[in-house]
């Protein structure tokens, strides 16, 4: 099962650095594959974004997705609804002595064809996704 995680601390309060990554139209800001986003309802637990993503050769494909918790200020997740594959997704938010820690966390179940065919894409884009974290950083921070 392919999975990632990156740690990150970010110098600003708490809440701020949660308001951001709650709203996941901000995204595009700090995601490179991410083309296209637009939010269905408040931001806020079972929020649906219709969202699109670079995929092989640079096309686009659906990367819809549902927040599935929404603690304000210390937890937010989500699930992936649409496209090939169906990460969740996970963010932690700690109060640090300098601003906020922020862990994400990326799976997704692979089966089948899929398992043998899509592991290791899977994996180095889960690697990128969180790897991403490090440019918010740079704008929570700007």
């Amino acid at each position: 099962m392919p999975e990632a995680a990156h740690t990150i601390r970010i110098h600003r309060p708490r809440s701020a650095v949660f308001a951001y990554f709650a709203d996941g139209e901000n995204d595009p800001q700090w995601r490179p594959a991410v083309k296209e986003i637009v939010r269905s309802g408040p931001v806020g637990l079972g929020a649906t974004y219709r969202q699109r993503v670079a995929g092989p050769g640079g096309r686009a494909i659906p990367s819809d997705y549902r927040v599935t918790a929404y603690e304000p200020d210390t937890h937010l997740a989500f699930e992936v609804t649409a496209g090939p594959v169906r990460p969740v997704g996970d963010y932690r938010f700690e109060m640090v002595e300098d601003g906020t820690e922020v862990t994400f966390t990326l799976s997704a179940e692979l089966s089948g064809l899929k398992k043998l065919l899509m592991t290791k894409p899977v994996q180095q884009s889960m690697n990128s996704e969180v790897a991403a974290l490090d440019r918010a950083k740079q704008i929570l921070e700007s």
